[in-house]
């Protein structure tokens, strides 16, 4: 790029900015903060120029280039505007413009606006600034509301109800065509001029605005009682008695205040005196049947609240009647279809039962069955059958009447509770053995100090009293060693342990945190950290991966007798692998099957470490995101995994390198 003569590049004295390196950098945090871009286009050149993030400006385009970041058709149009202002048409014009679509298929949108910003000496322009504002949120709101309201346009007028909208002050604002019908609305219009207000409503007048709730009633209103003015039934010419179901629905914002009232009903004035006709019609036949009609509605009460049905099989029409009620039937069944309405594995039964009415057997029938109907929960639905043969006049069986009733919840209740007791026993089991360990655990060290103690009131050589101080205090460390692993297991359990990242530089943290792992290693064994990088910066929960750490190292220098341990840790993919590899004894698989469980023990039945260390350290990385993983082969070594979700920020590879 010439930068030389101030004719063919916009940095010359031609001033296309302010070269102030301090204020171009303020602008730039500017526009960014606004989401706005600005570029230069220089005339003699044709080439068009970014302002950077840093205020300076980026490689120069051409404009077949420059039109690759935008929508074609759309950067034509924003041309021709320029040869507007070029040919002196106007000073200033504003063009919208299109991103190319991104990978999802969305593009962004921008308002431009360009103007001249140098003349040459004959005042044509030399220069032009572009002015770019990202205005996609703003575009793609427009549209999400524009598809909100047809939406709700859509179902507001084509709603089988009556559909009324009020605005916050309780102004009527909108009403649907059955709502016009309904009120007997001749001009839409006239009713939404503001003097129609929800206060006026006869249906909801005696409720205050500000405490409406959501709420559903029917209502008998006389318009007779509603002559005053305020309620303008004269205009709607609404007389006699009107029997109205609605809801009334009052929309708040998040601050509990009214944005509006939705209303919706219907007029059920024509069912409800038609029902009336025919009370009137029938009152003499009611009172007549009034014992009998109550006791009928209380076995079908009955019926329904325990979903209970009557059944009654034909053996000479082979049909199986299904009624919820005791007036008349409900649906007929025919053998083939009562068969495949049985779950397969009671296909057989169901057959038995038919085959048994069918030869009018005189024993009653009681089956629990399984349907291949399924209730609301998706479970399978469960009937339990009871019949009776009814006799005729010559003592053969004429039919067979009896009831089903469902008894899916109890059925699944007592799979759940079985499901339960199993679950209970299973964990109080474990309950039991991990207190059995614990305990057991527990009163090995603290005997020792309870023996070691009572040796100073007994006769002793007060030489051995050191012994019996250094005894006391390595059980000690053991019993809180014990119980602080076994406390801070329990928040494990209860989820109550809490994980914050940090920043920290991995490749320091990691040799600090081998060193003090290995602290415990024999002096046979020689350690090995292996650092591929110069500088690794991560965002971590340092406290939690040093536990991790602490404890594999340690798990390390148990199984080592001899020999070398080494560590290594990689980053690929966001996750942050440490390695820990020994040469030591080994495990056995049947060791390696339980290393993960409280209290495992080796094959001597001795534990490794507190019992509770590998049980943490599998815990911690689970509830971290991470996975943890033993590998160990008996006589020739274990090596030890973990993995934890992590970011790095900054990383440096330097060649691998071993520090003894």
């Amino acid at each position: 790029m010439n930068t030389d003569t101030q004719d063919n590049h916009p940095s010359g004295d031609n001033k296309l900015y302010d070269n102030s390196a301090k204020q171009r950098k303020r602008l730039a945090l500017i526009l960014k903060t606004g989401k706005i871009r600005l570029w230069f286009y220089y005339v003699p050149t044709r080439h068009f120029f970014w302002l950077s993030d840093e205020g300076s400006l980026e490689e120069e385009y051409n404009p077949s280039e420059f039109a690759r970041f935008f929508n074609l058709a759309d950067f034509g149009k924003m041309r021709d505007l320029m040869y507007d202002i070029y040919d002196g048409k106007r000073e200033t014009v504003k063009a919208e413009l299109r991103s190319v679509p991104q990978a999802d298929g969305q593009c962004n949108y921008y308002e431009t606006s360009i103007s001249v910003t140098s003349r040459t000496a004959d005042s044509r322009p030399l220069a032009l600034l572009g002015v770019q504002h990202d205005v996609t949120e703003v575009v793609r709101s427009q549209q999400r509301a524009s598809r909100m309201l047809l939406r709700y346009r859509t179902i507001f007028d084509s709603s089988q109800l009556d559909m009324l909208f009020y605005d916050k002050n309780g102004v009527l604002t909108d009403i649907n065509d059955r709502a016009c019908a309904s009120f007997n609305v001749q001009d839409r219009n006239c009713v939404l001029d503001g003097s129609f207000k929800l206060q006026n409503n006869p249906m909801y007048n005696q409720i205050p605005l500000d405490e409406l709730e959501n709420t559903r009633t029917t209502t008998i209103v006389d318009f007779a009682d509603f002559a005053d003015e305020k309620y303008h039934l004269d205009e709607c010419k609404l007389k006699g008695r009107m029997y109205y179901d609605s809801a009334i629905n009052p929309i708040r914002n998040e601050r509990g205040e009214l944005e509006g009232v939705y209303m919706s009903g219907r007029d059920i004035t024509e069912s409800v005196e038609s029902f009336h006709r025919l009370q009137e019609g029938s009152r003499q036949l009611l009172q007549t049947t009034q014992s009998m009609q109550e006791y009928v509605d209380n076995v079908n009460y009955a019926l329904r609240v325990n979903n209970v049905r009557f059944l009654s099989y034909d053996p000479e029409a082979y049909l199986l009647e299904v009624s919820d009620n005791v007036t008349h039937s409900q649906l007929g069944l025919t053998q083939l279809r009562c068969i495949r309405l049985a779950a397969p594995r009671f296909r057989r039964t169901v057959n038995g039962l038919l085959h048994r009415m069918d030869r009018r057997n005189l024993r009653s029938i009681e089956q629990a069955i399984e349907i291949v109907l399924h209730d609301s929960q998706h479970r399978p639905i469960w009937l339990l059958i009871n019949m009776v043969p009814i006799i005729d006049a010559d003592g053969g069986v004429e039919r067979y009447f009896g009831m089903c009733r469902t008894i899916t919840e109890i059925v699944a209740t007592e799979r759940q509770l079985a499901i339960e007791s199993e679950k209970a026993k299973d964990a109080n089991q474990l309950m039991q053995a991990f207190l059995t360990n614990m305990s057991n655990e527990i009163r090995t060290p603290l005997k020792c100090v309870v023996n070691n103690a009572s040796k100073f009131s007994t006769p002793h050589d007060e030489a051995d009293e050191p012994a019996f101080v250094e005894e006391i205090k390595r059980n000690t460390n053991s019993l809180l060693l014990l119980v602080n692993d076994v406390l801070f297991l329990s928040r494990l359990d209860a989820n109550m342990q809490e994980y914050k990242r940090i920043r920290i530089d991995f490749v320091e943290a990691f040799d600090n945190l081998c060193q003090m792992g290995m602290k415990s290693k024999r002096p046979e064994v020689s350690l090995m950290v292996i650092d591929p990088y110069n500088t690794m910066l991560v965002d971590i929960d340092l406290d939690h991966l040093r536990m991790i750490v602490l404890r594999l190292c340690n798990f390390a220098c148990l199984l080592t007798h001899e020999g070398t341990i080494t560590t290594s840790y990689e980053y690929r993919h966001g996750e942050l692998t440490i390695k820990i590899e020994d040469t030591g004894v080994g495990l056995d698989e049947q060791i390696k099957a339980h290393l993960f469980e409280r209290f495992a023990r080796d094959e001597q039945g001795a534990m490794l470490g507190t019992g509770l260390d590998m049980p943490i350290v599998k815990m911690l990385a689970e509830q971290m995101g991470g996975t943890v993983e033993v590998q160990s082969e008996l006589g020739v070594g274990t090596t030890s995994w973990v993995s934890l979700p992590c970011e790095a920020i900054e990383m440096e590879r330097k060649r691998e390198s071993m520090i003894s």
